[in-house]
């Protein structure tokens, strides 16, 4: 029997889920406003989805869910691109999605949950809403850790920094060392025995693996591109006009190939576009497929995103796919939390057998 039962709050297609069950975890509810979500949520998952905005929730929807449960989880991987280094300053706190942490926080206080986690990015422990809501936590008696980390150290194949929060009332408790600091996976490890595909095909047997159409400007750009090169490495002719201006020198890695041996670039909801950042693939003259991303953010090869005979619509799956948790990443922060009670449990069976 599992000892800990989770709620995944902002689910999204279930990354952090599919993490947290790998790591044994009962994930008993996701609870996201996208109903695209939903699909692969519960398909992939097996767990019960709920279509609910996290204003709209009480703390008897998320109690109802815990009531034989030894340890209490409450995940809120709240969406990040308020606080993220790509909005480039265009959003601030008139922005309805700042106050998303303190609504989550206000789930947490009204059902004190065992345990909490939190994944974003690193530019939110810099905000005055994240010391409020640590500085909330413990007041209410959670040891808290916070820190920045690579998801490429856990099996991401992707250079991904993220901020992970973990939250107990039990005591201490902090992320996992990293398991793949030493030998992070490479986009080779991910993708390279994928079947090839030109500009805007789709593989027959996997609808996921489609990729989008290229200009005849931007085929020429990808045939002259280099792995790891830049725009830089063109014929004059072919770059941009924005580029060659001033402001437009310091993005270069845009209108980018992958290299094989290192891990991928962060995957953004715009992964499948060439000219959206480094999203070229090594080899062949085309940008990655939604397959290829999904897998550089770590979800199997086999996990479905739509259902059989549905139609593909790109930027909806590179929203789903983008803004996922990397699901090694929430294995690593699964296996955490499970290490952390069953030492919890040992100490309290040895208190126990010591009193007798």
């Amino acid at each position: 029997m599992t000892l800990i039962s989770a709620i995944d709050l902002f689910c999204g297609a279930g990354g952090l889920t599919q993490g947290l069950k790998a790591a044994g975890i009962d994930v008993r509810l996701g609870i996201d406003l996208d109903p695209a979500c939903e699909y692969p949520f519960s398909f992939n998952n097996g767990t019960r989805f709920l279509k609910k905005s996290i204003q709209d929730l009480t703390p008897f929807d998320l109690l109802q869910e815990w009531k034989d449960a030894r340890f209490s989880l409450l995940a809120g991987c709240a969406p990040c691109q308020p606080f993220s280094l790509y909005s480039q300053g265009k959003t601030d706190e008139s922005d309805g999605r700042w106050n998303l942490l303190a609504e989550f926080q206000r789930l947490v206080i009204r059902t004190k949950p065992t345990l909490v986690t939190m994944e974003n990015v690193p530019r939110l422990a810099e905000q005055a809403i994240f010391a409020k809501f640590v500085n909330a936590l413990e007041a209410e008696k959670y040891h808290v850790s916070a820190k920045t980390v690579n998801s490429a150290d856990y099996g991401v194949p992707q250079q991904r920094e993220r901020l992970v929060l973990l939250a107990s009332k039990l005591g201490p408790i902090e992320l996992i060392p990293p398991t793949h600091s030493k030998r992070q996976r490479t986009v080779r490890d991910a993708i390279s025995n994928l079947p090839p595909l030109t500009a805007g095909a789709e593989h027959e047997t996997d609808p996921l693996h489609q990729t989008a159409t290229l200009s005849e400007t931007n085929l020429l750009r990808i045939q002259a591109s280099k792995p790891g090169g830049t725009w830089r490495d063109w014929d004059p002719n072919l770059v941009a006009a924005c580029h060659r201006r001033r402001t437009g020198k310091t993005y270069p890695s845009v209108y980018g190939r992958m290299t094989w041996d290192n891990p991928a670039p962060t995957m953004t909801t715009q992964f499948f576009g060439f000219g959206n950042g480094r999203f070229g693939h090594p080899e062949q003259d085309r940008a990655i497929s939604l397959r290829e991303g999904a897998i550089i953010q770590s979800f199997p090869k086999s996990y479905r995103f739509v259902k059989p005979g549905q139609p593909i619509h790109m930027k909806t799956l590179g929203r789903l796919i983008g803004n996922a948790v990397p699901v090694k990443l929430g294995e690593a922060i699964g296996r955490s939390l499970q290490q952390h009670v069953q030492a919890f449990s040992a100490r309290e069976k040895s208190k126990s057998a010591s009193a007798r």
